[in-house]
């Protein structure tokens, strides 16, 4: 994925300006999420993930902001 990426939202409460985060591709095509790496296991069990995916927790207020900004 080498589009250019652009942030479109991110966690309001955020100190450091490395937290969790929606970034969209500039044709708007795909969305990039950062956020904090799920490693418990009994969730990883659940989502059945395929070989090369992974899965983050990004905080509610990320998305809302995205979504708010949206209407």
């Amino acid at each position: 994925m080498d589009k250019p990426l652009r942030k479109l939202s991110g966690d309001p409460s955020c100190k450091n300006g490395t937290c969790p985060t929606l970034w969209g591709t500039e044709d708007n095509k795909d969305y990039v999420v950062q956020g904090y790496v799920v490693t418990d296991r009994d969730r990883l069990t659940q989502l059945d993930l395929p070989e090369g995916e992974t899965a983050v927790v990004v905080p509610a207020a990320v998305l809302e902001e995205y979504f708010r900004a949206r209407r």
